[in-house]
């Protein structure tokens, strides 16, 4: 018979933001990848860890088939142990050769493991969504952007970004705001598919991650005043409870590749597909 697919989710938030966060939208980062994962892959286990706090998984990483590592407000270009340990951490991953997927602050703690840079957003704060992303000529050829359209929108929040991408690595995909939007980094025997958007996160998180972070996205602009980032995270919330709503679709300018939950998740989905099932079999794991 064979077993479940056995999934590990690294969280780099630390217990106060994963505090604030499940007060904001009831999970933690890392719980709403696994109600997802368990979605796409209803045979899957998933177990969660805190390497920034120095957890470590107790059978180490060769039982697992792959390791998810999702997005917090950690600053990779801070030298801080949590940082060195996540670090630290992806090191460790990469060594395994177990698969990996990472979004927003995973894709920047892969690339600082391996020799790339991350800094402060260069441009404008991206915040509800990263806007036509768009797939370089390697991206249009590789499996983690099978399906998606030449241009894209994707929910996204971050104040950071990937700088310089380590050797090894592949860009994948861009647009005007943000240069590295999706990158393969092969290093050793690892591989990682990432992304610095969300495709994991529900239309209702962004709007609670608008909410959280609603003072500084005044402070740098993005909006007038908290009123304004609140009518805006209204409507997210709006279009998260009524997926259907043309209207409230276009008035975020938004289309089914946000809207639609699959459609919004193809990365996630062509990662287990493409690279977690075939490398499992390969393997000979079961």
């Amino acid at each position: 018979m064979t077993r479940p697919l056995r999934f590990l989710i690294a969280e780099s938030e630390l217990p106060e933001q994963r505090d604030r966060r499940r007060a904001s939208v009831g999970r933690s980062s890392g719980e709403t990848y696994a109600d997802v994962l368990r979605a796409i892959a209803p045979d899957a286990r998933c177990d969660r860890i805190h390497p920034a706090e120095g957890e470590a998984p107790a059978d180490g990483l060769a039982g697992y088939d792959a390791v998810f590592l999702a997005g917090s407000p950690l600053h990779v270009y801070h030298d801080t142990p949590p940082v060195r340990r996540m670090v630290a951490f992806m090191r460790a991953v990469f060594e395994s050769g177990t698969p990996a997927f990472g979004s927003c602050a995973g894709l920047q703690v892969a690339a600082a493991a391996t020799g790339g840079t991350v800094r402060g957003n260069a441009g404008s704060q991206e915040a509800g969504f990263a806007r036509r992303i768009v797939p370089t000529d390697a991206g249009l050829a590789h499996p983690l952007l099978r399906g998606r359209p030449p241009v894209f929108d994707a929910p996204a929040i971050h104040g950071d970004e990937v700088d310089r991408l380590p050797p090894g690595a592949t860009l994948l995909a861009g647009n005007s705001v943000t240069a590295v939007q999706a990158a393969e980094i092969r290093h050793g025997d690892g591989v990682f598919w990432g992304v610095q958007y969300h495709p994991e996160l529900p239309l209702d998180e962004i709007a609670g991650a608008l909410r959280r972070q609603a003072d500084d996205l005044v402070e740098q602009g993005w909006a007038a005043d908290r009123a304004a980032v609140e009518r805006y995270a209204a409507m997210v919330d709006a279009l998260h409870a009524e997926p259907e709503s043309h209207d409230l679709a276009r008035h975020l300018g938004l289309d089914r590749e946000v809207t639609d939950p699959s459609r919004r998740q193809r990365e996630l989905r062509n990662f287990i597909a493409d690279l977690v099932r075939p490398v499992r079999a390969g393997r000979g794991r079961g």
